[in-house]
């Protein structure tokens, strides 16, 4: 059996159509690259070039798995994210464009600042990322899942970034005070879950999606538990749903942060919270 390049993509974007996956022409292509260990670039130029049984089989079998609407980052194993390349897996949350723009925030202000600590890192993306474009002289990423500090740590080594890991229930095991904490905390309110996209609720980690009932839980202990940790006139950022802003918003004033920002996505929704720590 031979086929071209053209022709098995065409079949697995019919597949992946049929189970109702979004965007089945680019994740039929994205695994066929994957697959051949191409770039974009020798796929196109190699659409008529024909491909063995084994190969046919082997696509066949990313398809169908892709079909079962698992993210195709878990399949592919990794992500972009700030121009850089992330490890994922199921222990860790993918990342996302939203999620940039709170790096892009951090770097705004972290011009030579002694230490930023990163909160809820998962896949670290947010802190390797700050230590990698940033200048900063310690970098911490905190998370409670032992699995998911594995990858953030396979991660910051990948992209050869010198950061510190620890595992921790928010800031259990933390020592130290720091110039900036950024987090990017479970957020979603627990009803909201059961109707976000099959990729989110079936394969994701549920620990890094579920932010109780309100969705403010981590935002009221981060808050309350960041004196403890943030240096006077030390920055706060966390990344926010949609309509959360006016909520962190209040919770920050109840704790005498200052200068308090919430900053819109390019969509157009609340999407960042930045305040400033009083100087006492």
């Amino acid at each position: 059996m031979m086929i071209t390049i053209r022709e098995l993509c065409r079949e697995g974007v019919e597949l992946l159509e049929n189970n109702d996956v979004p965007d089945a022409d680019i994740d039929a292509r994205r695994l066929l690259e994957y697959l051949l260990g191409m770039s974009s670039s020798e796929y196109y130029c190699k659409l008529e070039n024909r491909l063995n049984e084994d190969i046919y089989n082997e696509y066949i079998k990313l398809i169908v798995k892709r079909a079962t609407h698992y993210p195709l980052q878990y399949i592919i194993g990794t992500q972009e994210f700030m121009g850089l390349e992330f490890i994922v897996n199921e222990n860790v949350l993918i990342p996302r464009w939203e999620t940039e723009m709170l790096v892009e925030e951090v770097l705004k202000i972290c011009d030579k600042k002694d230490a930023v600590l990163d909160m809820c890192t998962g896949s670290g993306c947010i802190i390797t990322s700050i230590k990698k474009l940033g200048k900063v002289k310690k970098a911490v990423g905190v998370d409670i899942s032992s699995k998911a500090i594995e990858v953030s740590k396979k991660n910051a080594e990948a992209n050869k970034t010198d950061v510190e890991f620890v595992v921790s229930d928010l800031f259990d095991n933390v020592l130290g005070k720091y110039d900036i904490i950024v987090s990017n905390p479970p957020y979603i309110k627990t009803k909201v879950i059961e109707g976000l996209m099959p990729e989110v609720r079936r394969f994701e980690p549920m620990i890094a999606l579920d932010g109780s009932e309100d969705g403010l839980y981590f935002y009221n202990r981060i808050i309350e538990a960041s004196l403890d940790y943030l240096k006077p006139s030390g920055y706060l950022f966390f990344e926010i749903g949609h309509d959360q802003g006016k909520d962190v918003a209040m919770i920050l004033i109840k704790h005498n942060y200052e200068d308090i920002q919430v900053i819109k996505d390019y969509a157009g929704n609340d999407r960042i919270v930045k305040a400033r720590r009083g100087k006492s």
